[in-house]
């Protein structure tokens, strides 16, 4: 998979392989550390590289990682990030589009709710789930206190990076 993706990765000058990194998440100090890994041997390293990093992220990289997120059911903006990335965000919550109008509201109400409590967005790995099932996790986690939701949020968060490796390492748009 992406051979000659991954070997362009490998091959840039670190600011330039952050700068694609950086589609993938936000927080500039997991793109550093992601260009500083290199060379990676397969997409396969790179995610268990990815992994670790995530694992080790403070309370502040996992906020910038949230600043490149739009919230769940938003419809994404050139403010969440570089096109690529609002594009693969709005990719990942398609499952939204197709939600009744209970849902909908439910989502926006929740939403803000979860800011209020936690003082950030509600980060969830939204590829393949429906609104519904986004909504009934985002209420389920709202019974989280916060070391439990970072923990929960570090989990999606690593998720999410490695489906965007896996499209940055195999070229999708």
């Amino acid at each position: 998979m992406g051979g000659d993706r991954l070997a362009h990765l490998n091959h840039l000058p670190a600011s330039a392989a952050e700068d694609e990194l950086l589609t993938c998440c936000s927080a500039p100090s997991w793109a550093e550390r992601m260009a500083a890994g290199r060379p990676y041997l397969s997409a396969d390293d790179a995610i268990r590289q990815s992994a670790t990093i995530v694992a080790s992220m403070t309370v502040a990289d996992l906020a910038e990682a949230l600043a490149g997120h739009p919230r769940i059911g938003q419809r994404t903006e050139a403010d969440h990030g570089p096109l690529r990335s609002a594009a693969w965000s709005a990719q990942e919550q398609s499952g939204v589009n197709d939600a009744d109008a209970a849902t909908t509201l439910g989502l926006a109400e929740s939403n803000l709710e979860y800011e209020r409590r936690f003082g950030h967005i509600y980060l969830v790995c939204a590829s393949g789930r429906t609104g519904e099932q986004l909504l009934s996790l985002l209420r389920s986690r709202l019974r989280n206190d916060a070391p439990a939701e970072w923990q929960v949020v570090r989990s999606e968060l690593q998720k999410i990076n490695e489906i965007r490796l896996r499209k940055l390492l195999a070229g999708s748009p």
